[in-house]
């Protein structure tokens, strides 16, 4: 019997931990219902990938958006027309040999053929469409799709996602627009990231770098996690995103509430900006007076120590779509700034989904007002994620016995 062998694309260990959070969600439940299972990441940030990964059975290779464009695909589709190569290119090619030995690729990516997102649609084909020339299954984990009324993106769409075995939707209006689309390939899912557990040992890891005493006494801790993606809308049209979440974290500790704030999605040793929020965080701290009612999270922590410290705040604050994630996960009360459907539909789950409003609402103001109606229906809030929060950790999980089938031969 061979070894199950499962090829991971569009998620990470480093930088964005949402990325990671999927990625180990989907080694921790398919270790559990597979026999001894290897894993290939093709992954954009190989370096940093490697120089994090602590699983034995996960291995690390190089697809930046050059490499998977252009190397990957020409020697896939080489694969699929020149019989005869084929077993040069698997020698040759480590992806190839990823793909090609894999029982199925898990395509993570966050949110895919979607409109406003053009820019990014290249790399969404790019991402399945060697698994497709090799003929391995592409199973499309729990994301945000659609809408798809951009006739490029409709046409893309059309072209290829009725190509992959499983596309999980990640919540109703996802699933509405694939439906829409013709799409029968479905299945109604959560985000994988739920499906993510601790072991026990993050209180330890996380405070040799953080003080936890922090999070002691009767003040409430309130939770703020900026986002660039955000900041780079809001400034587009005009706003000054990290003076207003400036304004907004004195507003509660002038209120008395304690504020951490922590970045959920860090590149370490670079200032970029993609996937990067530190610098953002460092430039909102800089600007903030320092005080014992405030924590920075000034490093890189894994997704399990992120969700761990998310769920020692009372109530949380979040822009990064991840962090909002951890936090329902975590069961603490939550406003969520976003910019696409994808946040919205997963506050459904919830009964929450009036708990989300777009940047282009972004004003002081009306973000002191909405936090502070948080704070005070907490308790209400608190019984609809104690009540909901198991059904869509099921949902989650679900997608591993999917995926677990199709590598079974199903």
């Amino acid at each position: 019997m061979t070894t199950p062998h499962v090829t991971i694309i569009g998620s990470a260990l480093s930088g964005n931990k949402g990325a990671a959070a999927m990625l180990e969600s989907a080694i921790q439940t398919l270790g559990e219902r597979l026999e001894e299972p290897r894993f290939t990441l093709l992954s954009m940030y190989p370096d940093e990938d490697r120089e994090q990964n602590h699983y034995d059975n996960l291995e690390v290779v190089a697809a930046n958006p050059k490499q998977l464009g252009v190397s990957i695909n020409s020697l896939a589709l080489a694969y699929r027309l020149l019989p005869f190569l084929r077993p040069l290119l698997r020698r040759k090619s480590k992806a190839v040999a990823a793909l090609t030995s894999s029982d199925v690729l898990l395509d993570q990516g966050g949110i895919t053929f979607t409109d406003g997102r053009e820019k990014f649609l290249l790399y969404n084909i790019a991402s399945i469409l060697p698994a497709l020339n090799t003929g391995t299954p592409v199973f499309k984990c729990a994301q945000a799709v659609g809408p798809f009324t951009n006739p490029i993106n409709r046409w893309a769409s059309k072209a290829f996602l009725p190509k992959v075995r499983t596309l999980v939707t990640r919540g109703r209006i996802t699933h509405e627009f694939a439906e829409g689309l013709g799409l029968r390939n479905l299945y109604a899912g959560a985000d994988y990231a739920f499906s993510l557990e601790m072991d026990g040992t993050e209180a330890e890891q996380v405070g040799t770098h953080v003080d936890l005493s922090f999070f002691e006494g009767e003040e409430d801790v309130v939770g703020v996690c900026p986002s660039v993606v955000l900041q780079k809308k809001v400034d587009a049209r005009g706003g000054d995103y990290a003076g207003q979440i400036t304004s907004f974290i004195e507003r509660l500790r002038s209120g008395g509430k304690k504020v951490a704030l922590i970045p959920h999605s860090v590149r370490t040793g670079t200032a970029k900006t993609h996937n990067n929020d530190l610098p953002l965080c460092q430039d909102i701290h800089s600007r903030l007076r320092l005080g014992d009612d405030l924590l920075f999270v000034d490093r890189e922590l894994s997704s399990q120590q992120l969700r761990y410290l998310i769920g020692r705040c009372d109530l949380f604050v979040a822009s990064r779509f991840h962090a909002m994630v951890s936090s329902l996960a975590m069961a603490v009360p939550t406003l969520v700034i976003g910019w696409s459907h994808k946040y919205r539909e997963v506050l459904e789950m919830f009964e929450l989904e009036e708990w989300a409003f777009g940047h282009d609402k972004l004003a002081p103001e009306y973000l002191i007002a909405r936090f502070t109606e948080l704070d005070e229906r907490r308790e209400e809030v608190q019984g609809k994620l104690d009540t909901h929060l198991p059904d869509v950790k099921r949902t989650s999980v679900a997608q591993a016995d999917l995926i677990a089938d199709i590598v079974r031969g199903g």
